[in-house]
């Protein structure tokens, strides 16, 4: 039988993808990755520190399979944090735990587990990769609660041929029994809604220092100054609390000009379009559609939001216009939209205006 590596995380989910896999005859490896600093990784309110590595070695002695903890520290903190903080600086939102799916996981941990033998990586995200006429396909997990394919639109077709997913098929509740079944420590183990890299959540404090808080005037479309901001780094598109701006009707960021140090404030319908523009385009379970091509498709545009009828038209290599059949959600450039034909994960790419 194969031989795999499941990354695990200390969690449930990882927990029991390793546990089916082992069922199933695997030769599983279990892998703990180390991304952080020696002081962030060493907190109790670290999501992916010391005590979540404690946590898979527990589940590795259980399950009786080897367990190893890899230092890519330095490679995240130049492939994940840097991109982070660079984007912030200019005036995107980005989704850190997309790109480290894209360059850490299935990037830096897959060639480690080849280098160990391993011919697969395995993870407990909730999607199904899936073989059909010569091309992997990746589609929505079993749970609609827990469907993680989103976060999972930048795999390539050499990582998705490398790559099992043995929760696509079961939902959370499941998860958790079998873990309680198999006596597993992890059984009542919390979700963390942090970045790994920033215990608490508190973005603004982890970016100071790293990025320009430079204070600048605060405008509405037509440029007419309200008030100051505190630093465009401190406020993301769609926004409406804590602009500083009180009085008359609700306000929301609808844009960072960067080149002015101007934030842009306006009604909700200025914050929601029709149209937007991606760039670093993946085509995942659908060969890459020619320039002029246009693909219908259910628009999601982050992680978790109700998808949106529209179209893709292909501009370039790796980039297309997305069309919108309705403008009820706010378009953040750093972002990710992805876009589905019922539960098959087509493609995506990142907003780029």
């Amino acid at each position: 039988m194969s031989r795999v590596m499941v990354a695990m995380s200390g969690g449930v989910d990882s927990s029991v993808a390793a546990a089916l896999l082992v069922q199933e005859g695997y030769e599983v490896v279990g892998a703990t990755l180390k991304l952080l600093p020696d002081d962030v990784w060493a907190q109790e309110s670290s999501p992916g520190g010391a005590q979540a590595l404690g946590r898979a070695q527990q589940v590795c002695e259980i399950l009786s399979i080897c367990h190893y903890t890899l230092d890519l520290t330095i490679e995240f903190e130049n492939q994940v944090i840097d991109y982070f903080c660079a984007e912030y600086q200019a005036g995107r939102t980005p989704n850190p735990c997309l790109r480290c799916n894209q360059l850490i996981k299935w990037g830096e941990l897959l060639r480690c587990a080849l280098g160990y033998g391993c011919e697969y990586l395995a993870t407990g995200h909730y999607a199904v990769v899936q073989q059909c006429y010569g091309r992997y396909s990746l589609r929505r997990g079993q749970d609609p609660d827990k469907d993680q394919s989103y976060a999972l639109y930048g795999l390539t077709q050499p990582q998705l041929s490398r790559t099992l997913l043995p929760l696509g098929g079961y939902t959370k509740q499941q998860v958790r029994e079998i873990a309680q079944q198999m006596g597993l420590p992890v059984t009542d183990s919390s979700e963390s809604q942090d970045i790994c890299f920033i215990p608490g959540g508190d973005y603004r404090q982890f970016l100071q220092g790293r990025v320009d808080f430079t204070p600048g005037p605060i405008r509405n479309s037509a440029g007419q100054l309200l008030g100051t901001h505190q630093g465009l780094p401190a406020y993301t598109v769609g926004q409406r609390h804590g602009l500083g701006i009180g009085g008359g009707p609700p306000l929301y960021v609808i844009a960072k000009d960067v080149a002015d140090n101007a934030l842009i404030v306006g009604p909700r319908e200025d914050l929601c379009r029709r149209q937007c523009e991606v760039a670093g385009v993946n085509w995942v379970s659908i060969a890459p559609p020619e320039v002029g091509e246009t693909v219908e498709a259910a628009i999601e545009l982050r992680y978790r939001a109700r998808p949106i009828a529209g179209t893709v038209a292909v501009t370039g290599p790796d980039t297309a216009r997305v069309s919108l059949a309705a403008h009820n959600q706010a378009v953040s450039p750093g972002q990710v939209a992805v876009f589905y034909r019922d539960d098959l994960l087509l493609g995506g790419g990142i907003i780029s205006g």
